[in-house]
């Protein structure tokens, strides 16, 4: 039997990578609708790991099904991978959420290519184009013009909020940068699913330390099925989109196709948590898909 052709492969693939830059872009609204009930972000990001956890060990055990075992310096790898590129980037964002809008935090984590960029420079000397330099300025500048215009409405709160954010976003890159040995070795899949199974329970852990273990499920209801939906939904589904997109379209079409992804969470930050959308917000959104647009297109 002949395998699909490319073209056969086309659509299905964007659309498996777009609905999953929807999916992940679906997380920030659900964290903010959970703070309208009164809980704080230890709380939020348990509930969310403590439901996504037994959907990622299932994908290490699958995907590690027949592998030899892991080396020591492989677990010790995938533990620092865990920690910081999953447990430290997703509760650094989760405070971030706490002061600013779901629009500026989408544009800001949507500078994790330059970061990654960035990080590879300073590493390894790797060399910067002249176009990847244009892209980055642009999309920095997209930025800097959101947060200008929250810094006015909402004040020193919204610079702490983009701090945080930013430090998540730096976080998940290093996770992408020093991430390609081991994957290499293990495999994307059970990566993926180890290192997010060790963050899941880091957090855990964390509420434990900080929080009455026995208040766990003492929150509104409407936080438990939230937790839920962020930790299906908007969680493990999209890896599983993304990765399925990546085997029909490649990585580059797929990481293009994320494009929508912060127009998505505008979208849904304007309709269900009536966030304000205006000239400030659309001129910046451009500015940072244009810039990314361009980093992107620049030769390696």
């Amino acid at each position: 039997m002949n395998p699909p052709s490319p073209e056969k492969n086309l659509l299905p693939g964007l659309a498996l990578a777009i609905a999953g830059a929807i999916a992940f872009s679906g997380k920030a609204i659900i964290v903010k609708l959970a703070y309208r009930h009164g809980v704080d972000a230890v709380t939020v990001i348990m509930l969310r790991m403590l439901f996504a956890l037994p959907i990622f060990a299932f994908m290490a055990w699958w995907a590690g099904r027949g592998k030899p075992p892991l080396s020591r310096s492989d677990w010790l790898g995938v533990f620092g991978l865990g920690f910081s590129g999953y447990y430290l980037s997703s509760f650094l964002d989760f405070l971030g959420l706490q002061y600013i809008t779901a629009s500026l935090e989408r544009l800001i984590l949507y500078l994790n290519p330059t970061l990654v960029m960035l990080l590879t420079w300073l590493l390894y000397r790797k060399r910067i184009s002249r176009q990847q330099v244009a892209g980055m300025a642009i999309s920095y500048c997209g930025v800097v013009l959101v947060f200008g215009h929250e810094v006015r409405l909402a004040g020193g709160q919204t610079a702490l909020g983009a701090a945080l954010v930013f430090a998540s976003a730096v976080t998940y890159a290093g996770y992408l940068v020093y991430s390609g040995q081991i994957v290499k070795r293990i495999g994307s899949l059970r990566l993926v699913g180890l290192a997010t199974s060790i963050a899941c329970v880091c957090s855990i852990v964390q509420y434990a330390v900080l929080r009455p273990v026995g208040a766990a499920f003492d929150v509104p209801q409407p936080v438990l099925w939230l937790s839920l939906l962020n930790a299906t939904a908007c969680t493990a589904v999209p890896v599983l989109l993304v990765m399925m997109a990546i085997e029909r379209i490649g990585p580059s079409l797929s990481a293009q196709s994320g494009m929508v992804g912060p127009l998505a969470t505008i979208m849904m930050g304007v309709l269900i948590l009536g966030e304000p959308f205006t000239a400030w917000i659309a001129a910046g959104t451009v500015l940072v898909i244009a810039g990314i647009f361009v980093f992107s297109r620049a030769p390696r």
